[in-house]
């Protein structure tokens, strides 16, 4: 149980079995610690030095002999805690990296071509991938969406998300849902988080899937099947912008029933 828990944590199966020795058995030199836990002296020696330079083991010399203990096991939770920071400097210089050369790899697109570019995501993180695509719109998003099905689909996600948009992005987003209660919930916080919805009637106008149009993309999202599709074109969004106008208008008639 304790050795699957640290190699959840990152140990090797090696590295666990000579930390847990090293904690059972006090300062030992090598060959006990070795013999304790089945393992060669000379692999014994080098797990024990990457041990070290992790902050978990020291050492002293006792009449020649070197003998290896394990720091408090609370060090544990510190040598993560440096283990997480090192990961984020590392997430954040490759961010940078990318942002730099962010610019040669647009160019490298031919502009001239006029063929759509579909992109498929599947999976709770596909749909998220998707949704953080609409964060790049520089106008209003056209939407049609059931709330309800959105929240079943990705929980916990569009709180977030919709901060995202509304207030850090700022980008403004129509929306044309089913009446039920969670649309009816979200529909209150509208002008909180940069939205215009209108409701219409479940009982007759019922959907799950979503549509979200914004420059030249339609996002289609299907929240049963956890899967999404971006098709960039230019024509295709052009004619649902001009349909949804048409249903928007429509939808008005709602308003106020």
């Amino acid at each position: 149980m304790i050795q699957e828990t640290l190699q959840k944590a990152g140990f090797s199966d090696k590295e666990a079995k000579i930390y847990i020795q090293l904690i059972h058995l006090g300062p030992q030199p090598v060959s006990i610690i070795s013999t304790k836990a089945e393992i060669n002296r000379t692999t014994a020696y080098d797990i024990i030095n990457s041990l070290t330079k992790k902050g978990l083991v020291s050492s002293i010399k006792k009449d020649g002999i070197t003998y290896f203990k394990a720091l408090d096991p609370q060090q544990l939770l510190s040598y993560l805690e440096r283990e997480k920071i090192e990961h984020v400097k590392k997430i954040e210089k490759q961010q940078k990296a990318i942002q730099e050369v962010l610019p040669a790899l647009v160019s490298l697109e031919n502009p001239e071509s006029s063929k759509p570019k579909v992109t498929f995501y599947e999976g709770e993180k596909g749909l998220r991938q998707a949704y953080e695509d609409t964060l790049t719109s520089t106008e209003t998003i056209l939407a049609y969406a059931n709330v309800e099905e959105m929240h079943k689909g990705l929980p916990n996600f569009f709180p977030e998300y919709y901060h995202r948009r509304g207030v850090e992005k700022k980008i403004h987003i129509k929306c044309i849902a089913p009446d039920n209660e969670i649309s009816k919930k979200r529909h209150k916080e509208d002008k909180k988080e940069n939205r215009e919805m209108l409701l219409i009637p479940q009982k007759k106008y019922n959907f799950s899937p979503e549509i979200n149009i914004y420059e030249d993309k339609v996002l289609y999202a299907s929240w049963r099947e956890k899967m999404a599709i971006i098709i960039k074109s230019a024509e295709i969004a052009d004619f649902h912008k001009k349909m949804y106008k048409l249903c928007w208008e429509k939808a008005q008639n709602f308003k106020n029933q």
